[in-house]
């Protein structure tokens, strides 16, 4: 097992390798798996990759986010701006149905509501968004709504997960109940317990994923 010193330098690392941070002042603690991160970026987008670059270090088992964001002049835009924005990226991107998706922008946060019939629909919208100048923060609180609700077939999921590369050697659990996968069992890193989850997403018919996966970290 890592020492919180061990931890702490390893995330260190991982944050300057990114190109897009390595300028970027963040600080890092460690604590017996959890990684708190504090410090300013001028992005939304960076924010994202300091995220994601934490949750890749093995031996993390959670992250706790402190990060302001602070615009630089350059950056900064109104509501009105930024709204415009974000419809014109979903014009862009042919995974958003944009005529079931309402945008709020108050504060430079951007809050997306309606109903889609597919998962990656729903996160296609908020990816939309993430690199937008002068958005400080995503809240996608679209539903999922199949027009006809299918059942889960739960051994197409279980395959799914074998077929992974990071997880076909997990004792992954999969249980099944109406339209809600719940997942159970011990994986290595948060990025294996993410990936779960996105497969199970994938299902047709899933309505809600409770990932109960613990992220265990082994040498």
């Amino acid at each position: 097992m890592k020492t919180n010193e061990q931890l702490q330098k390893d995330v260190q690392d991982a944050i300057k390798w990114e190109p897009l941070l390595n300028a970027a002042e963040i600080g890092v603690t460690a604590k017996d798996g959890v990684i708190t991160l504090t410090g300013v970026v001028d992005s939304y987008a960076k924010l994202l990759e300091v995220e994601d670059a934490t949750k890749n270090v093995v031996g993390v088992k959670a992250v706790v986010e402190k990060i302001e964001i602070k615009f630089g002049t350059t950056f900064q835009k109104d509501d009105n701006e930024i709204a415009i924005a974000v419809i014109n990226a979903f014009d862009w991107n042919w995974a958003v149905p944009k005529d079931r998706i309402k945008i709020k922008v108050e504060n430079g946060w951007v809050t997306l509501e309606g109903e889609v019939r597919w998962h990656y629909q729903k996160e296609a919208a908020k990816k939309s968004v993430n690199n937008l100048l002068g958005v400080k923060g995503v809240k996608n609180i679209i539903k999922i709504k199949f027009e006809t609700l299918d059942t889960i077939e739960k051994q197409d999921i279980e395959r799914a997960i074998l077929r992974n590369w990071s997880l076909g050697d997990k004792n992954i659990v999969v249980k099944v109940a109406d339209n809600k996968v719940t997942l159970i069992g011990n994986v290595h890193s948060l990025y294996q317990k993410e990936a779960a989850e996105r497969i199970a997403w994938n299902s047709p018919g899933v309505l809600i994923v409770d990932n109960e996966l613990i992220v265990e970290y082994l040498l």
